[in-house]
């Protein structure tokens, strides 16, 4: 192509005419000619390998004429061999298919003879009533294939002339008739408390199929054991009888599985006791569906309901602190209220503990299945079931699941009656009691003036209440209980006690006190007075704290809910700790009120008394004179006395803290802008320094609650630059000194212009 392209470009040769155009052309053709020479070349070269290449394939020619004889012979001898093995192949393949029929046959008549063998065996046995072998020959024959028992050549050679009929319906048949002979027996024993006669036919239902039959029976069985009658000389109006028997009750059957559980799975298989759970269930329902009817009745419990319904309970909590005086008959008397609530928990609790003893108990059996363990049955009971009996129903092998248990277990009737009852009757009287008996701790109230911090009757007497309600709510083993119930007396602690705290604060200051001696009386009598409902608030917020922590890690939760629920009842609880903070809330406005009224105006000429006639200009003279007389601490010590007399002993630590916080935090304020209004000498500056420490060293051991020093962090700032040598640069020293500075560069500049 490379030639070709350039034959292209040599120009006509009678279009030349002039001198260059030929020596152009002349020089192309040159080219070419040089282009065509080297191909020629190349050519030439690449010849002598293709000939050697082509010499040795001509002399491979003969090898390979040899190997294809070879092969063509190979192939004919492998041919004809595969033909001979497929020859015989099919002869080995169709003596095999007749050695396998003669097996199936001979397999085949060995089942008859079995199953003929084991009809007759069984027939004589039960003519003997020697039920066990006879069991165990109707196993055996039902152990055989079905289509073996159904089949036309069992139908021609088992029959006899005692037994005409086929060998199906005569096994059918002995089934049917020892299971009305099994039934028959098993009651018979059941009501004779017979126990080896029980445990006896008991085992034998599953070994002939009749697995369902032996567990119904074996559940009514049961559930007679578990009857609870009450004894005659029990009375009802007893406090204790409905849950005595609720106890008796649960108990019973806990015992019933505990005892009987091993037995029915060592026969029937693991998970098969929730058969006959499902049926004591039936029976407690029954049996808790009478109790809590006669206890609705006996305890007149709808009648309480609606009185407690009709008490307009909030209007007197709201008048509560205006004076209740006059002592009128309640509609209802708490102290009845609270036996029928001890009750109503109680009966609860009970059902809350055995629920607790069956999940365990089955959750047990889930677990074991889950490891892989096989069934306990019998080695002929499943397959007879699942060949020559009806296939049981999904639902049935539902059942048998543990996990279905549980459902059973909280799906029952009692489950239900108990939540309702805790519904309709516990929860509405629980916080009805709460609040009737808080607000009578309310009027009730007391304080003892002669112990120290002072505080009333009221705080331990509420948070003793919501203890024993609490604890209560805990017994009744309810979760959705103790979220509504929770709910609701969080309500009361906050409306019912923290809101009638807060009125009774609103009203210590709201009447005008008569001029002169009994003005100051009233004014003590009010400050008193005060001091001691915020004692009662952090004394209530301190209790509700210890209250949920003990709660929270006390035996009731683990004791009587599962550990699926353990997390929803402690959130629950810790709910309560949302008030802690209400509490205090109300509490910091309280001591702030108080402090504004009656500290605040004392402290706006505080520092300039203190400092009255002091000079921090000082020689060597005044300065000896100043440390001798310590002027500044002295009158610092008394007028700080005289401030905060009958606040200390009167306050809780805590109270006194953030009392004692706010009078510290409006004092250093006005200190820092005197102390930077006056000038200083070297000596007035150290002097300064000592009044600052001694003033701090005195605070300091007035507390027991840490070191306040982080309040006066500016002022010790303040001295430490005053006593700067003349010399040090303020700039260099604020950057380089490595303190955390409160005061700012130009503050600490205007510190250090203060010297003289």
């Amino acid at each position: 192509m490379k030639d070709a392209s350039r034959t292209t470009t040599i120009s006509n040769p009678r279009r030349l005419a002039t001198l260059p155009d030929i020596l152009g052309a002349l020089s192309v053709l040159q080219s070419h000619e040089s282009d065509l020479s080297a191909s020629l070349a190349d050519l030439l070269s690449a010849y002598e390998p293709i000939e050697a290449s082509l010499n040795s394939l001509q002399s491979l020619s003969p090898q390979l004429d040899t190997l294809a004889q070879d092969t063509h012979l190979l192939d004919q001898t492998v041919s004809y061999t595969a033909r001979t093995a497929q020859d015989v192949g099919g002869r080995v393949q169709s003596l095999d298919e007749e050695m396998k029929r003669v097996r199936e046959a001979s397999e085949r008549v060995s089942q008859i003879i079995e199953l003929k063998s084991s009809l007759a065996a069984l027939h004589n046995s039960m003519e003997q009533q020697d039920w066990e072998s006879a069991t165990r020959h109707c196993a055996r024959a039902m152990a055989l294939p079905l289509d073996v028992i159904s089949g036309p050549f069992a139908e021609t050679a088992v029959p006899t002339a005692e037994s005409h009929l086929p060998p199906a319906q005569t096994l059918e048949a002995a089934r049917e008739q020892l299971l009305t002979v099994f039934r028959r027996e098993f009651e018979k024993a059941s009501r004779a408390r017979d126990a080896t006669a029980t445990s006896r036919f008991f085992k034998l239902f599953p070994a002939i199929g009749w697995e369902a039959e032996g567990l119904q029976a074996y559940a009514s069985f049961v559930v007679e054991l578990v009857r609870v009658r009450a004894p005659a000389s029990a009375k009802t109006s007893s406090p204790l009888y409905y849950i005595t028997a609720l106890t008796a009750l649960f108990e019973s059957i806990a015992l019933i599985v505990d005892q009987h559980q091993p037995v029915v799975e060592k026969y029937y298989g693991r998970g098969k006791m929730g058969l006959v759970l499902e049926r004591l269930l039936q029976e407690a329902d029954r049996v808790a569906k009478d109790l809590l009817e006669g206890w609705e009745e006996e305890r007149s419990v709808k009648r309480k309901l609606s009185d407690i319904s009709s008490t307009p309970l909030s209007a007197a909590v709201q008048k509560q602190v205006a004076a209740l005086a006059n002592d009128e008959d309640d509609l209802v008397d708490p102290r009845e209220l609270d036996k029928v609530l001890v009750e109503a928990a109680g009966m609860s609790g009970r059902w809350g503990l055995f629920r607790k003893f069956m999940h365990d108990r089955l959750k047990e059996e889930s677990d074991l299945e889950e490891d892989g363990l096989d069934d306990p049955v019998t080695s002929s009971g499943q397959p007879l079931q699942s060949r020559n009996t009806p296939q049981p129903s999904k639902e049935s092998n539902e059942d048998a699941d543990p996990s279905n248990g549980i459902h059973v277990l909280e799906h029952s009737r009692s489950q239900e009656l108990i939540e309702e009852m805790l519904f309709t009757y516990y929860t509405p009287m629980e916080v009805w009691y709460a609040r009737t008996v808080i607000d009578k701790a309310h009027r009730l109230s007391t304080s003892d003036l002669s112990q120290l911090p002072v505080s009333t009757t009221t705080p331990d007497d509420a948070f003793y209440i919501l203890k024993t309600v609490l604890s209560r709510m805990l017994t009744t083993a309810s979760v959705a209980t103790i979220e509504r119930t929770s709910e609701r007396l969080r309500d009361v602690m906050d409306k019912d006690y923290a809101r009638v705290i807060k009125h009774k604060l609103d009203n210590v200051y709201r009447g005008a006190a008569a001029p002169g001696a009994r003005a100051e009386k009233a004014e003590r009598e009010n400050r008193q007075s005060f001091i001691i409902l915020l004692n009662d608030l952090d004394i209530s917020s301190s209790h509700m704290e210890r209250l949920v922590r003990d709660l929270c890690s006390s035996n009731l939760v683990p004791q009587h809910f599962l550990e699926s629920e353990i997390e929803h009842v402690k959130a629950s609880l810790n709910s309560f700790m949302n008030l802690v903070p209400k509490y205090r809330s109300t509490l910091r406005a309280g001591i702030e009120q108080l402090f504004n009224q009656l500290l605040r105006p004392k402290l706006r000429t505080f520092i300039p008394d203190i400092y009255k006639d002091v000079s921090y200009i000082l020689d060597e003279d005044s300065y000896a004179a100043t440390e001798l007389q310590d002027t500044v601490r002295k009158r610092f010590v008394k007028s700080w006395e005289a401030l905060i007399e009958g606040y200390k002993d009167t306050f809780t630590d805590s109270n006194f803290r953030l009392f004692f916080g706010l009078a510290l935090d409006v004092l250093v304020r006005p200190w820092e802008k005197f102390v930077i209004s006056v000038r200083y000498s070297e000596l007035g500056a150290i002097r300064f320094d000592h009044d600052l420490r001694a003033v701090m060293a005195y605070l300091s051991s007035q507390t027991v609650f840490g070191d306040i020093r982080e309040k006066f962090v500016r002022l010790q700032q303040i001295a430490t630059v005053l006593n700067l040598d003349s010399e040090e640069d303020v700039d260099e020293f604020y950057n380089g000194s490595g303190i955390s500075w409160q005061l700012s560069q130009q503050e600490a500049r205007s510190v250090a212009s203060l010297r003289v």
